[in-house]
C-alpha cells in the first residue's frame, strides 16, 4: 500500500489550497483519516480527522478554515484550506487507517508529506 499526497505549494496570506491524498494497493477498507502536519522544532500536530461515517474534528487553530472530506470510492482523502496564514506554514502529511488484502489485515499508513508554505 502506497499513499501519494499532493497539493501543496507557495501561497499569500489569505489564499486557499486544496490538499489530497490517495492511497493504492490491495485494500480491503478505509476507516479513520487524517491530515498532520509539522513544523520544524514542533512536534507533529494533528490537523483535521474524519471518521468512516463523516464525523469530523479539528485543531482549534483551524476550525472554520479548514474542511478534511473524503471519496472512499476514489480511497482518497483531501484537505480544503482557507483564509491561510503563515502559521499554517508546514509539512503536512495525510494518514490512514486501512483494512488490506483478503483478510483485511489493519494497519496505519502514511503519505510523503507535502509542503505548504504561506508568506505574509
Amino acid at each position: 500500500v502506497q499513499l501519494q499526497a499532493s497539493g501543496g505549494g507557495l501561497v499569500q496570506a489569505g489564499s486557499s489550497l486544496r490538499l489530497s491524498c490517495t492511497a493504492s494497493g490491495n485494500i480491503a477498507a478505509v476507516n479513520a483519516l487524517a491530515w498532520y502536519r509539522r513544523t520544524p522544532g514542533k512536534q507533529r500536530e494533528l490537523v483535521a480527522e474524519i471518521t468512516r461515517r463523516g464525523d469530523t474534528n479539528y485543531a482549534n487553530s483551524v476550525t472554520g478554515r479548514f474542511a478534511i472530506s473524503r471519496d472512499n470510492a476514489k480511497n482518497s482523502m483531501y484537505l480544503q484550506m482557507d483564509r491561510l496564514q503563515p502559521e499554517d506554514t508546514a509539512v503536512y502529511y495525510c494518514n490512514m487507517h486501512l483494512e488490506v488484502g483478503f483478510l483485511h489485515q489493519p494497519g496505519d499508513y502514511w503519505g510523503q508529506g507535502t509542503l505548504v508554505t504561506v508568506s505574509s
